[in-house]
């Protein structure tokens, strides 16, 4: 695994504040690799002979599964223990982050404007489905600010991800973006140069800015809702060298004017609104594009590319690690939405994207020998106009 990249707005651990996030680390890679792995035996030997024997058949859905798993004290403590996980790994980085909040806050305002923008919204109202709980259980969700020119859940999220992926987008936390760009647009649309982009829900930037570099002469905007989370992204960006336009808006309905765009894109969005948003979010692609352009929005597997097992592993984010809406986003037919939303169904398609870009740009050895293959994929719901 590459340690993550110290760019000058990262948090850095004290020795005690690191080791209790390698301890996060190594727990988290435990329970995936030696814990939950015993609980598709459970369902098998036990909790499935036992859902048949009482209903004469087998378990019909994701749901069914979940009764009967429940009722397992190993599936319960597995449960369990990765719920505490996920807790303590934000525990493990907000002492770190508020600990040293003052300066980063001052990193920030240092770092300026002269490359990008950032636009705040002093009366932007956070939507209802963002307050309602913290998403991935990060204190605060991805909006809250406790202090003026809050940058705390920014940096929360930059260290937090990496920590909980294990490294897995890459030093940069990065893949996403990055996989998309070298994994597919510049491979299958090489005469693609789209002048203006906008990523929706675009975080901390760090799925932003491989487009920086993908696409050098287009304009950059980034939108998201999160004060904080965009304060960070500036800066971040700043301090890469990289030009993007930040601002405080909201996916479902934009103050861009229309067909203002060249491309469209987000990143694991989707799964963080409700299905009516997401309609939303579609339609606003379609009026944001200019004809020719390209909407792209970048999810991980739906349900029904699974087995019912695995929809039922997947399920577990919503039933217990406060992801609302990632099963009712997993069950949609995005495909139908887009073309609901006004493009073409002829124009109007998905497919999965290879990952792990982010290691071909590693120079460390340990990737240098055969070790560079995709470990996954990212599906892709695409359309052009």
């Amino acid at each position: 695994m590459a340690e993550q990249f110290q760019h000058a707005m990262l948090p850095q651990p004290t020795h005690d504040e690191l080791a209790r996030q390698n301890f996060v680390q190594s727990l988290r890679m435990h329970i995936f690799r030696n814990i939950s792995v015993g609980n598709k035996v459970i369902y098998e030997k036990l909790a499935e002979p036992k859902f048949e024997q009482q209903h004469q058949r087998p378990p019909l859905n994701r749901y069914e599964i979940r009764e009967v798993m429940q009722q397992e004290p190993y599936y319960r403590w597995a449960s369990a223990l990765k719920r505490i996980n996920q807790e303590i790994l934000w525990d493990a980085v907000n002492s770190s982050v508020d600990r040293q909040l003052p300066e980063l806050i001052e990193r920030a305002k240092d770092q300026g404007g002269e490359l990008g923008t950032l636009t705040l919204d002093p009366n932007f109202q956070i939507p209802t489905h963002q307050k309602a709980v913290d998403i991935h259980c990060m204190p605060g969700g991805y909006h809250s600010e406790f202090t003026d020119d809050d940058v705390a859940a920014g940096a929360t999220y930059d260290r937090g991800v990496y920590v909980y992926g294990l490294g897995w987008l890459g030093p940069l936390n990065d893949d996403i973006g990055l996989s998309i760009v070298q994994n597919y647009l510049l491979l299958e649309f090489p005469d693609f140069r789209p002048r203006k982009i906008l990523d929706m829900g675009c975080s901390i930037g760090n799925s932003t800015l491989p487009y920086v570099d993908g696409f050098p002469d287009a304009e950059v905007h980034a939108i998201d809702v999160g004060a904080p989370m965009l304060r960070y992204a500036h800066a971040r960006a700043e301090s890469f060298g990289k030009r993007v336009h930040f601002s405080q808006q909201n996916a479902e309905h934009t103050n861009f004017p229309d067909e203002s765009f060249d491309l469209v894109v987000s990143h694991i969005l989707l799964h963080e609104i409700p299905p009516p948003a997401v309609r939303k979010v579609m339609q606003e692609s379609y009026r944001l594009l200019a004809p020719g352009g390209m909407m792209l929005h970048v999810e991980a597997p739906l349900y029904r590319h699974m087995d019912l097992y695995t929809q039922f592993v997947y399920d577990w984010e919503t039933a217990n690690n406060n992801e609302p809406f990632w099963s009712a986003v997993r069950d949609l037919d995005l495909v139908t939405l887009a073309v609901e939303a006004g493009f073409a169904s002829d124009k109007t398609f998905e497919k999965f994207v290879p990952n792990g870009a982010w290691k071909a740009n590693v120079t460390n050895s340990l990737f240098k020998n055969g070790n560079s293959g995709s470990r996954g994929t990212w599906f892709v719901v695409a359309a052009t106009k």
